[in-house]
């Protein structure tokens, strides 16, 4: 019997986690959950159930699961109704509006026995799968550096919606987020971070440009740069090519850089010199192998594994709330203009 995943939240994400339940073997949407006109006439497209709130999955239908595609600031609420109902959810990143609502609601779960799963989806990706296992296997060497980049230039309409406009609409907390949790996976835990963002092209609270230095606890060192106003081809979305909305520009928008050699991801290039192995010796680079796939159909499969007992989460609430608490380190610091250590578990 196929696993059955109730879609809460209508919008461009929620659609297209619902279209990847749709095309995954052994999952199907039980329903929409979304108090719009537009939610409504998506379910009744795809042909399924629509209800207005999250309370009638669990009166009225049948479900295995829940996918939680809502704004950030309805997160926990969701996420602790499902946990309430014994029924395992996949929470959108980030996971919840702060630390403290991540911390009570994987408590919480972790009380009850049930899965909370974060929707960090670049995981289930082959690119970072794999450049994890180079570092692991010390390919690289000691990892010194790392820098990233998040630059995409966001249409005005976009911004119609009003959360998208207020704190937490900019492109820290809903691009920048998932590029927190790659450096995190690839490079472990951050001792301290130091942040500064720009409002100067549209003004209000959501920021345009942000700038963040990291200090690993490895001692490696990391930049990242995130714009939304930026016409720019460095972006995960561009140079992976996962998401078929986004043009593909090939490429990277991550490099990281070791003892032993450097490597550029997406594109997997990994670059390292000849003889001695120092800046007089020649560098070649060369592509690693890897078979893409589509990370969001992966994340639901391994979310239907997760449902029927089959795996533990590859990205659990715990690692969301790891996650969060970077997040919320640098929202930290660009409120003071210091560096700041994230908060320990």
């Amino acid at each position: 019997m196929a696993v059955r995943i109730a879609i809460v939240g209508a919008g461009l994400i929620g659609r297209c986690h619902a279209r990847a339940v749709l095309a995954v073997e052994g999952t199907d949407v039980a329903c929409i959950v979304d108090p719009s006109d537009s939610a409504k006439s998506f379910a009744q497209e795809i042909g399924v159930e629509w209800f207005p709130s999250i309370s009638d999955i669990f009166a009225r239908a049948v479900v295995d699961g829940v996918i939680l595609a809502t704004p950030t600031g309805l997160h926990q609420q969701g996420a602790l109704a499902c946990v309430e109902h014994r029924c395992p959810v996949l929470v959108e990143k980030p996971l919840c509006a702060d630390v403290a609502e991540a911390e009570a609601l994987v408590a919480r779960a972790r009380a009850a026995d049930v899965p909370v799963l974060t929707g960090h989806h670049r995981r289930h990706g082959a690119a970072l799968r794999r450049a994890k296992e180079l570092i692991e296997a010390g390919t690289l060497g000691r990892i010194v550096s790392f820098q990233g980049t998040c630059w995409f230039h966001k249409p005005a309409d976009y911004f119609d919606v009003a959360w998208r406009r207020g704190p937490g609409g900019g492109p820290i907390a809903i691009n920048l987020i998932h590029d927190l949790n790659a450096a995190l996976h690839l490079l472990g835990d951050v001792a301290s971070v130091h942040a500064m963002s720009s409002h100067a092209l549209r003004g209000g609270p959501a920021e345009d440009t942000a700038a963040v230095l990291l200090r690993f606890q490895s001692g490696a060192l990391g930049a990242l740069s995130v714009s939304d106003t930026a016409a720019s081809p460095w972006s995960w979305e561009m140079t992976s090519g996962e998401n078929p909305d986004f043009p593909a520009a090939g490429g990277a928008c991550y490099q990281i850089a070791g003892t032993r050699g450097a490597l550029s991801v997406p594109d997997l290039v990994l670059w390292r010199h000849e003889a001695h192995g120092h800046w007089l010796d020649p560098i070649h680079g060369g592509r690693i192998e890897m078979t893409p796939h589509d990370p969001l159909k992966a994340q639901i499969r391994q979310f239907a594994a997760v449902i029927r007992g089959e795996e533990d989460a590859l990205v659990s609430g715990e690692e969301g709330l790891r996650t969060l608490r970077l997040f919320e380190a640098i929202r930290t610091s660009l409120a003071t203009g210091q560096s700041v250590t994230p908060t320990a578990p």
